[in-house]
């Protein structure tokens, strides 16, 4: 079973019993993946690092090693 499948059950209970629908799957990711990129920019200012750019840092680092 998917979570498309649990949220059809989800919804058919709710409907029968009366309850409040529950959020069809992936309503709230964006906000999710927000926070989290907010909660590690947050991180990396507190401990002293830059912000910014330390992922693109990486790759640069990785793809273009010193010769």
């Amino acid at each position: 079973m998917n979570a498309l499948h649990q949220y059809l059950f989800d919804t058919h209970r709710a409907a029968r019993l009366g309850e409040p629908m529950p959020p069809a799957p992936g309503t709230h990711d964006v906000a999710v993946f927000r926070a989290v990129r907010d909660r590690r920019r947050f991180e990396r200012v507190v401990a002293g690092r830059p912000a910014r750019g330390a992922v693109r840092a990486a790759l640069h680092r990785w793809l273009r090693p010193a010769r």
